[in-house]
Protein backbone atom coordinates (compact mmCIF):
# COMPACT_ATOMS: atom_id res chain seq x y z
CA UNK A 1 0.00 0.00 0.00
CA UNK A 2 1.30 3.62 -1.23
CA UNK A 3 2.12 5.99 1.78
CA UNK A 4 0.16 8.17 -0.52
CA UNK A 5 -3.41 6.43 -0.10
CA UNK A 6 -2.90 5.74 3.19
CA UNK A 7 -2.82 9.89 3.78
CA UNK A 8 -5.70 10.27 1.28
CA UNK A 9 -7.88 7.55 3.19
CA UNK A 10 -7.06 9.87 6.27
CA UNK A 11 -7.87 13.09 4.92
CA UNK A 12 -10.86 11.67 3.49
CA UNK A 13 -11.99 11.04 6.65
CA UNK A 14 -10.11 13.89 8.85
CA UNK A 15 -10.67 16.49 6.24
CA UNK A 16 -8.54 18.95 8.17
CA UNK A 17 -5.91 16.63 9.51
CA UNK A 18 -2.50 17.52 9.47
CA UNK A 19 -0.82 14.04 7.99
CA UNK A 20 2.86 12.77 7.60
CA UNK A 21 3.79 9.53 6.05
CA UNK A 22 7.16 7.48 7.30
CA UNK A 23 7.71 4.20 5.17
CA UNK A 24 9.78 2.56 8.34
CA UNK A 25 11.49 -0.67 6.33
CA UNK A 26 11.36 0.59 3.12
CA UNK A 27 8.99 -2.20 2.07
CA UNK A 28 5.65 -0.35 1.63
CA UNK A 29 4.34 -2.17 4.45
CA UNK A 30 5.29 -1.08 7.67
CA UNK A 31 4.70 3.05 8.05
CA UNK A 32 4.22 5.44 10.98
CA UNK A 33 1.87 8.12 10.65
CA UNK A 34 1.35 11.26 12.54
CA UNK A 35 -2.02 12.86 12.64
CA UNK A 36 -3.05 16.37 14.28
CA UNK A 37 -6.50 17.08 13.81
CA UNK A 38 -9.27 19.28 15.60
CA UNK A 39 -11.59 16.19 15.67
CA UNK A 40 -9.25 14.47 17.91
CA UNK A 41 -10.26 17.15 20.58
CA UNK A 42 -11.80 15.75 24.06
CA UNK A 43 -11.11 12.03 22.91
CA UNK A 44 -8.91 9.43 24.41
CA UNK A 45 -5.93 8.49 22.86
CA UNK A 46 -7.36 5.20 21.93
CA UNK A 47 -10.55 6.71 20.56
CA UNK A 48 -8.12 8.58 18.14
CA UNK A 49 -6.69 5.99 17.00
CA UNK A 50 -9.65 4.19 16.41
CA UNK A 51 -11.31 7.22 14.04
CA UNK A 52 -8.00 6.43 11.90
CA UNK A 53 -7.80 2.83 11.82
CA UNK A 54 -11.77 3.13 10.87
CA UNK A 55 -10.06 5.54 8.31
CA UNK A 56 -8.11 2.68 6.93
CA UNK A 57 -11.22 1.24 5.94
CA UNK A 58 -10.44 -2.62 6.67
CA UNK A 59 -6.81 -2.22 5.40
CA UNK A 60 -4.78 -3.02 8.76
CA UNK A 61 -3.11 -6.71 8.56
CA UNK A 62 -4.19 -7.17 5.14
CA UNK A 63 -2.77 -4.86 2.20
CA UNK A 64 -0.79 -2.44 5.51
CA UNK A 65 1.05 -4.86 7.97
CA UNK A 66 1.83 -2.39 10.28
CA UNK A 67 1.27 1.45 11.08
CA UNK A 68 2.44 3.07 14.10
CA UNK A 69 0.35 5.79 15.31
CA UNK A 70 1.07 9.38 16.63
CA UNK A 71 -2.29 11.56 17.05
CA UNK A 72 -2.80 15.57 18.37
CA UNK A 73 -5.12 17.91 18.26
CA UNK A 74 -3.69 21.30 17.19
CA UNK A 75 -3.06 22.64 20.56
CA UNK A 76 -1.12 19.77 21.84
Amino acid sequence: MAATEIEALIRAALPDAQVEIRDLAGDGDHYAATVVSAAFAGMPRVRQHQLVYRALGGRMGGELHALQLTTATPQE
